[in-house]
């Protein structure tokens, strides 16, 4: 990888092109046969499923199922570049479905966003979720959508509406062959929703080479940035349907061959009772699981023993949370990527994960991936910046989206004419390569011109020991502009009081970063992802019911 505009980049084998067994030219492959045909690593991993009621579900045969039975005919007969929806719960299904959909050429959209894109209604308006998460909607209400009430019921329901049971989709030996669908490189295979911290959620068109791209710029080659092995038992437990989880988890995991275990709903007493039960040696989290399990009497440094890798993304996180969570996990590396669903999504990953790793920096969220081109400019001229110089990132390379599904103008916005892509992100790279990320562009605080990153003050306020979590966004003030807000949540017990914050937040940072106001509250809304809905908590300002 080489970064532009007078920032260097690191990366595991120095930035050579990848050269892997089994490795394809993105240019003659598809993301199907590429990721997901394991006859030529060393047979197929096990895939595990813990059920609600606490069995757990063994899933071989769908793993042998994607590579045999992936050119089956389409069991609905749809034709190629036709978008389906794929709720994407977390269950073993799941991994399926790309290769299913991919191998007949057709995008494969997670059906997040039914209550907002009336101009890109996916799936021909035939959306499928469950009822209970839409049954208030009125037919004609955003995208369509068509629930399901109560079980499946075999060949009357294939009668009705033309779905296949899951039990004879994975029988690949059943179904017929189906004609050799003609996939180009640039065909978009996925379809995942951009997180909504900031506005409306837009449709991201990944194409085969954006994933084969990112995939392969993550856990290929001799020296690969992200190492998994075949010994390896990765957990999943983060939203399918997020581009971490599937790209970084599921593909990544496939792609090296390496056993899963998928985790429905993250609960802390599960985790170790899993962590024990397979012996999970790699567990991607995101900053609020990293918290709970840090500030969580009920785990101990001997059971989370067999975790060696802990990857952390979605969201920033500061070194005091992870100097608090390493005591928990002391024999497991800890590191943070980084990443936008348009960014295909990795754009740099810790170089502690590599085969043969390098000692980063606390706090550090990496260095750019291999094979492709990052810099730093200044947000208000566009000006490359030089090192520690904090400023937008860009990135470049094959691994970035095609653009916004419907939306040429936002796509004009975030990629300029030169193919760079504009995270909206503030950070900067420092004389060892490392990236460190500030905060969002539009979230940036400004006090009588003085910049804010809520992000940084968040990361303070949770190293309290009676605040349970916070964000900080912005309110209007006459004189200043903006002031830094808090809304914060107590942990069970506590008396802290709002003057109680303001001082420890005050003896820590200098006077533009003070916190004005505090507001208590019973949650902090994010995403499924785990990123502060700032959004918001700016609604409930606005609205005069912060707390």
């Amino acid at each position: 990888g080489v970064c532009a505009g007078g920032v260097g980049c690191g990366g595991a084998g120095g930035g050579v092109p990848v050269e892997a067994a089994g490795h394809r030219d993105p240019q003659r492959a598809d993301a199907a046969e590429l990721l997901l045909r394991q006859d030529v690593r060393g047979g197929v991993p096990p895939l595990h499923h813990r059920r609600p009621d606490g069995r757990l579900l063994h899933l071989r045969r769908g793993g042998v199922a994607v590579p045999e039975g992936g050119g089956g005919a389409p069991p609905d007969g749809r034709r190629q570049g036709r978008r389906r929806h794929e709720p994407a719960p977390q269950l073993p299904r799941v991994r399926l479905l790309l290769p299913r959909r991919g191998a007949p050429g057709r995008r494969h959209h997670h059906c997040q966003p039914l209550l907002h894109p009336a101009r890109d209604p996916p799936a021909g308006g035939r959306g499928r979720r469950h009822a209970d998460r839409h049954r208030g909607l009125r037919r004609g209400q955003g995208a369509g959508v068509r629930g399901r009430e109560g079980p499946a019921r075999g060949h009357r329901r294939r009668e009705r509406d033309g779905c296949v049971e899951f039990s004879e989709l994975i029988a690949g030996e059943e179904l017929p062959e189906a004609e050799e669908a003609g996939i180009h490189p640039d065909d978009v295979v996925a379809l995942p929703y951009s997180s909504g911290t900031t506005g409306l959620p837009k449709g991201v068109m990944l194409t085969h080479r954006s994933l084969i791209t990112s995939v392969a710029q993550q856990v290929d080659g001799e020296n690969p940035n992200l190492y998994f092995s075949k010994e390896d038992v990765l957990l999943c437990l983060l939203p399918l349907f997020h581009i971490y989880s599937l790209n970084s988890v599921l593909l990544a995991g496939l792609r090296a061959g390496s056993a899963m275990v998928i985790m429905r709903k993250f609960d802390i007493g599960a985790l170790v009772e899993l962590v024990r039960a397979h012996g999970i040696t790699i567990a991607p989290f995101v900053p609020p699981i990293v918290v709970e399990i840090a500030k969580s009497p009920q785990v101990t440094a001997g059971d989370l023993a067999s975790i060696r890798m802990v990857m952390s993304g979605a969201a920033p996180m500061g070194k005091e949370l992870q100097d608090a969570f390493m005591a928990k996990i002391p024999n497991a590396v800890l590191g943070q990527g980084y990443g936008m669903t348009e960014a295909g999504p990795v754009l740099a990953m810790c170089l502690a994960f590599a085969k043969e790793p390098f000692k980063v920096k606390s706090g550090s969220c990496g260095t750019v991936v291999r094979n492709a081109a990052l810099k730093i400019v200044d947000p208000d001229t566009g000006a490359s910046l030089g090192r520690n110089q904090p400023g937008e990132i860009c990135i470049r390379g094959e691994q970035i989206m095609k653009g916004y599904l419907n939306d040429p103008e936002s796509t004009k916005n975030t990629i300029d004419k030169d193919g760079w892509l504009h995270t909206g992100d503030i950070g900067l790279v420092d004389d060892d390569d490392e990236i460190f990320i500030v905060d969002r562009l539009k979230e940036i605080i400004k006090y009588k011109g003085f910049q804010v990153a809520p992000a940084e003050l968040e990361a303070l306020l949770i190293t309290h020991p009676e605040i349970k979590d916070a964000a900080v966004v912005s309110l209007k003030d006459d004189l200043a502009g903006e002031v830094p807000v808090a809304f914060v949540m107590r942990i069970e017990g506590s008396e802290i009081t709002e003057d109680d914050i303001k001082k420890f937040v005050a003896k820590e940072v200098v006077f533009y970063k003070r916190i004005h106001k505090v507001f208590f509250t019973d949650s902090i809304p994010k995403n499924p992802s785990g990123k502060i809905l700032r959004k918001d908590l700016r609604a409930r300002l606005a609205a005069g019911i912060p707390s």
